[in-house]
This record gives structure tokens, C-alpha cells and sequence, in this order.
């Protein structure tokens, strides 16, 4: 039903057929000249209307037991997008039925929507936009497009991916693009977060800055995604207490073969990410750890037979680090989490974007000694093999 309103709505938009038209409208009488020049036609060809789409079967093991399968719609996310304006202005709206459409505390939008902004191309090189956005961390696995992903390694799975703030971008070169952002650090209060966490006081102005650059080299057989980003988020005793990630996103692609790479630290002095304090029962700490950080590493490559047939495989690893207990333990070490995902994607209808896939997604924790002894942790490993299809489907 939602996306049958969207759709009616976005209808009702664009033939300038809608009602209460006087209504918090625009009163300036100098302003008689429309900004889209444009008939239908013209309009409609700069409009895309895309059905994200991930839906399959999942059969699920844990410790090597079978506990159940079921269909399921892993992935659906309505999206519009377009160019207004001579091509000045840009906008794009993604919002994701698969997940709890809660209005959130601090930008005030869905949870459930993804992207919700508006830009505007100052020349040829420089543009801006703002409003709720992709967080440009870096790396090929979040510059993916999410129906393609099978299963995230822990720090993207865990991040506040999509915020609300200021995008600028600069291209230097056909190689070369730098951007900046200033975003909110988080969508959800201080407290829901990190709960009552002693001697903190909240950052007046919680923000994330952010440094991107995209670079290509070799005539694009070499690519790079890198990013540093600082987050604000309280004081404690006058200090700051912050977050600081880095991302490095590097991309090797010959005629068969495409190799991707990323390497991700994030450190936090609160447990921004979450898996540490998850460990964590609340006898031994009843708010967000301090004082943590956790490195990863992301490997996919990608073997294309022919037009139609691709094998892939994904090797990933996420290390969670809490350097509380570094004078109890030899090691800060709490967790390592490995994950394994072999993939065979078959595309039925050449030049178009559609494909059956079958997948394993394998994941072994293994824990430090004080993992298992104080936080009552144990060994364990999940598996999902999955069947399905996945296309962008632009309907528009």
C-alpha cells in the first residue's frame, strides 16, 4: 500500500493534478515564471523509479544444525531519482520496507528511509547537497548497492550508515574526486544509544566530519574508495570523547577477473559500533563500553565465465578490541569474527540487470580467554544458504 502511494502521489506531482492547491503555498508574486519547463515526456525521462529487490529462500544452520528455511524478502527498497532544471538540480528518495519505519529522535525522519535529499550542481565541478544521505565511509563493500549484499561484515552491519547533514563535492580531474560532509553523528538520542553512562555529558552539537576521496588510475583498472571520519559525540571531564574511522576501499578489474579490498579501524572511545557492549552482560556493565576499537578486513573476487555466469567469493574478518581489560589479560582482544560467502549469480537476459543467485554465508565467532570466563561467552558459528533473485527493477 505504501508504494502504491508513493507512486499516485508522485502520478498526481508531475501532471500538476493534485488538490488543495493555495494551501502553505509559495506567495512571492515576483516569482511567475516556472523553475521545470517542461512537458510530461520531457520530465519523465529525467526520472528514474527503482524497485531494489532481493527475495529468496533461506535455510538456516547454527553449530552445524539445521533450525529452519523460509521465503523471505531480504531486500526491498522503493526508490526515486532525477535531474530538474537544465540538469541543476538533483534529488533522490530511497526508503526500505524491510526494516521498522520508526521516526527517529534526532533528524526527525524514518528510520526505514535511506536517502531524502536535494543537491544542486554549482558548475561543472562542484556541487552540494543536503539532507539524509549515504555517510561516505569508504570502502567497495558499502559502495555497493545494499540488494547485492548477502551479508555485511560488523562494522558496516552495525553503523548508522544513512544521515542528515551537508555534502560537498569537488572533481579535480576525470580521475580524481574529493568530497566533504558535516552530518549528524547519529539518528537516536545520546541516551538510546549509550544509555547512563557516568561522568559523559552530551555533545550540544553531535557531528560527524567527513573526508572522502575517489581515485582511479591505470585507465580505471586500479580504483581507490578512502575516507577518515571524526565523530563528536560528548565530553567527559572536559575532554572530548569521539569516534575515529578510516576506511581504505581498493579495486583491481581486468576482462574476467575484478579483486576488491577494504581495510576498516575504527576507534571509539563509546562503543559506537556496539558489538563489544552486546558481549557484555549487565552485571559487569549495565551502559555502553568505553575505550574500544575494532579492525577489519574485506576481501571479494569475482570470476566472470561468460556474459551470464559469475562465481564469486567473499572472505571477511572483523577483530573487536576492548582496552579496559588490557591490564587483567594479556591481550585487549574480546572477539574475532570470520565470515565466508562463495556466490554463483546467473543472469538470464543479456544487457539487463537481473539475476539468480545461490549463496552460502558462513560466520565463526571465536572468543579471547576473558570473553569466555568473565562474559560467559562461548565458541559458535552460523550458516544461511540462500536461493533467490536480485534486480534493481526500474519500473520508470
Amino acid at each position: 500500500m505504501r508504494i502504491l502511494f508513493l507512486i499516485l502521489s508522485f502520478s498526481l506531482l508531475v501532471s500538476n493534478v493534485y488538490s488543495q492547491q493555495e494551501k502553505q503555498a509559495d506567495t512571492t508574486v515576483n516569482h511567475t515564471v516556472p523553475l521545470i519547463k517542461a512537458n510530461k515526456a520531457d520530465l519523465l525521462n529525467n526520472i528514474d523509479v527503482i524497485f531494489n529487490t532481493q527475495i529468496g529462500l533461506n535455510n538456516n544452520f547454527e553449530d552445524g544444525n539445521y533450525t529452519g528455511s523460509s521465503f523471505e524478502i531480504n531486500q526491498f527498497r522503493f526508490e526515486v531519482k532525477g535531474k530538474v532544471y537544465k540538469d541543476k538540480v538533483f534529488f533522490r528518495f530511497r526508503d526500505r520496507y524491510t526494516r521498522d519505519p520508526e521516526t527517529q529522535s534526532v533528524d526527525n525522519i524514518s528510520h526505514s528511509t535511506d536517502l531524502a535529499f536535494i543537491g544542486y550542481k554549482i558548475s561543472d565541478r562542484t556541487s552540494i547537497a543536503i539532507g539524509k544521505m549515504t555517510a561516505n565511509w569508504g570502502g567497495y563493500e558499502f559502495d555497493m548497492n545494499p540488494i547485492d549484499i548477502y551479508q555485511y561484515n560488523d562494522i558496516v552491519d552495525n553503523s548508522d550508515n544513512f544521515l542528515t547533514g551537508v555534502q560537498f563535492n569537488w572533481t579535480l580531474s576525470k580521475n580524481h574526486v574529493l568530497s566533504g560532509q558535516i552530518l549528524n553523528s547519529r539518528t537516536k538520542s545520546f541516551t538510546e544509544l549509550y544509555e547512563n553512562v557516568p561522568d559523559v555529558e552530551e555533545a550540544k552539537f553531535p557531528a560527524a566530519y567527513i573526508g572522502n576521496w575517489n581515485g582511479s588510475f591505470l585507465d580505471g583498472k586500479f580504483k581507490t574508495i578512502y575516507s577518515f571520519s571524526v565523530f563528536q559525540e560528548a565530553l567527559k571531564n572536559g575532554r572530548p570523547v569521539n569516534m575515529y574511522y578510516t576506511a581504505l576501499g581498493n579495486q583491481f578489474r581486468t576482462k574476467k577477473w575484478l579483486f576488491q579490498y577494504d581495510f576498516k579501524w575504527s576507534i571509539e572511545d563509546l562503543d559506537r559500533t556496539g558489538v563489544v557492549s552486546s558481549l557484555i552482560p549487565e552485571t559487569v556493565l549495565d551502559h555502553a563500553a568505553e575505550n574500544v576499537y575494532y579492525i577489519e578486513h574485506w576481501l571479494r573476487t569475482v570470476y566472470s565465465i561468460n556474459e551470464q555466469w559469475k562465481i564469486s567469493l567473499i572472505g571477511m574478518i572483523s577483530t573487536s578490541y576492548w582496552k579496559d581489560i588490557s591490564s587483567l589479560e594479556k591481550s585487549d582482544r574480546v572477539r574475532t569474527a570470520w565470515g565466508v560467502i562463495p556466490t554463483v549469480e546467473f543472469y538470464p537476459i543479456k544487457n539487463f540487470n537481473l539475476k539468480f543467485f545461490a549463496t552460502y554465508v558462513g560466520r565463526y565467532y571465536r572468543y579471547s580467554d576473558y570473553s569466555k570466563t568473565v562474559l560467559g561467552q562461548e565458541n559458535n558459528n552460523t550458516g544461511r544458504i540462500m536461493i533467490g533473485v536480485i534486480s534493481p527493477l526500474l519500473v520508470l
